[in-house]
């Protein structure tokens, strides 16, 4: 069996983790340090107007600080991990929280298209319309499905609204290399349209071949 494709990065997933990995992370940092500020101050400057606060309250607030910086730290180590991979029979999407096969058969073609014109601004509001602003000229390569490899909703908890055009089975893949990954999966589909056709080739040879032998006078 031919070897898959190289994986291509997901830059919506990368983008969307490097706004928040940086946002966590400075609320773990203003935790931390005002759990020390309140700590330590009345200690080293008692004359300082600080409001007392019991020590567990402290132990509490700095537990919470140290979490969520970890979980910053975390999601900067996995934002470019998300990709998307091409393979003879199938298509692989692969999140840090999700691990999606996507048949072939499923397929009904493919596209490329600019992300405003998949997300129009005036369809778009708030703090989404702000995200998609530097994306907006950038080119995705769009799945035409026949149905959906999993339930919106399940898909939904790990993948952003912006991998769904409208409520048609679509997703819309934005990655690094658009042009070369159109390309080895228009290849990939092709070839696998050719082998089906072939598979199917032989067995209506075969039932041909059995209509004609039955007509023959005996």
């Amino acid at each position: 069996m031919p070897r898959p494709a190289h994986r291509h990065r997901l830059l919506l997933y990368t983008y969307l983790l490097n706004r928040w990995w940086r946002a966590v992370l400075a609320c773990g940092l203003t935790l931390l340090i005002l759990t020390a500020g309140l700590a330590f101050i009345p200690y080293y400057f008692p004359r300082f107007p600080v409001v007392w606060v019991s020590d567990w309250i402290l132990w509490i607030v700095a537990g919470i600080g140290a979490l969520t910086v970890f979980g910053a730290l975390f999601l900067a180590a996995i934002r470019k991990s998300a990709y998307v991979q091409v393979f003879p029979d199938h298509l692989r999407l692969v999140t840090p929280f999700l691990r999606l096969r996507i048949a072939y058969r499923r397929l009904r073609r493919t596209y490329t298209a600019e992300m405003d014109k998949l997300f129009p601004a005036n369809r778009i509001r708030g703090w989404r319309r702000e995200i998609l602003r530097p994306l907006a000229s950038r080119t995705a390569v769009v799945l035409e499905l026949r149905q959906l490899p999993l339930g919106r909703a399940a898909l939904g908890l790990f993948l952003s609204p912006f991998f769904f055009p409208d409520k048609t089975p679509r997703l819309a893949l934005l990655v690094s290399d658009w042009m070369a990954f159109a390309t080895e999966l228009d290849s990939a589909y092709s070839a696998f349209q050719d082998g089906l056709r072939l598979s199917a080739r032989p067995r209506s040879q075969s039932l041909l071949g059995n209509l004609t032998d039955s007509s023959r006078p005996s």
